[in-house]
């Protein structure tokens, strides 16, 4: 149903080449210039010729240290709500669709769905970090607290997070998972381009320079789970949640300076990435499972080969 509601965009398939390839990058990088601006002017007053060398060489980490990390999240968090005002253009002016339909196959948004998965994965996430700061690895970690810099990226998170995931999850579990499913007449490709494609789409991330590639096993895990979960339950909300709450502990509780998320946060990982265990990638990816379960009985779904395989 979710995918099937709008079956009549698939006479017009060109607008979703469109929508793709001209509003949505569009949109992107007229919200992405205050950042361009402000890492302009910052690097004419930078004096440190070292890491203008390092941005010369588009050194991702040190571009996202040259602005103070608070400034630079916002900036950057901003750029996606062009992301997510382009979709949000070309689904209604382009196909006629309203958000509700991007949305779910449901009469309305279901907002207690977002709610609960969000508490979900924050129940599993952040006694995991916690776990992790405190028991296994606390030699990993420094205490980088600093209550008036955290209130500034708690505001910053609670109004710019939920923007920049939910962005992410209109563009690959709403507009291109529809598009393609409308397209292609089945769920199966939808489901695998959509999720391949998130995953490559952080090819820019520090992560992928510091601990090479074996990240895109959580990447595009990440994004089979969600394209899962929009399929199964016929709507996004789920993946809205749960994208929500992946980024927004990631964000207040660990940071590095290796990461995409440079920030205030509670601790600071100082360990060397190079070393990073790769059950630190793959325990996470082993959670979406139980995650799965855990929707599948509360949500009583049924006929996965069906809804994850079968014909539009």
């Amino acid at each position: 149903m979710y995918i099937k509601q709008v079956i009549r965009n698939k006479e017009n398939w060109g607008f979703y080449l469109l929508g793709i390839f001209i509003i949505i990058p569009i949109m992107m990088v007229i919200f992405q210039i205050p950042f361009t601006v402000a890492l302009t002017s910052a690097l004419f007053q930078l004096k440190d010729e070292e890491l203008l060398a390092q941005v010369a060489n588009n050194d991702i980490n040190a571009m996202m240290s040259v602005l103070e990390p608070n400034l630079n999240l916002f900036l950057m968090l901003l750029g996606f709500g062009g992301m997510l005002l382009g979709v949000f253009i070309s689904a209604k002016l382009l196909h006629k669709n309203s958000i509700r339909e991007l949305t779910t196959s449901r009469d309305k948004i279901d907002w207690s769905r977002v709610f609960y998965s969000f508490t979900i994965w924050g129940l599993i996430t952040v006694p995991l970090i916690l776990i992790d700061t405190t028991f296994i690895s606390p030699e990993n970690y420094q205490w980088n607290f600093n209550y008036n810099s955290f209130i500034i990226l708690l505001a910053i998170v609670i109004v710019f997070i939920p923007i920049q995931t939910s962005a992410e999850e209109y563009l690959f579990r709403g507009y291109l998972m529809q598009g393609i499913g409308v397209v292609s007449g089945n769920r199966w490709l939808p489901l695998l381009f959509t999720s391949v494609a998130f995953g490559l789409m952080h090819y820019a991330n520090p992560e992928i320079d510091k601990l090479g590639n074996m990240v895109y096993v959580f990447y595009i895990g990440s994004g089979l789970f969600a394209g899962i979960m929009t399929l199964m339950d016929e709507g996004m909300e789920l993946a809205l949640g749960w994208h929500a709450a992946n980024n927004t502990f990631a964000a207040l509780l660990v940071t590095a300076d290796w990461t995409a998320l440079q920030t205030h946060s509670i601790y600071k990982d100082i360990s060397d990435p190079q070393t990073l265990p790769v059950d630190e990638v793959i325990v996470p990816v082993l959670f979406f499972g139980v995650v799965l379960l855990i929707f599948s009985r509360k949500y009583g779904w049924s006929d996965w080969r069906g809804k994850l395989f079968g014909k539009i």
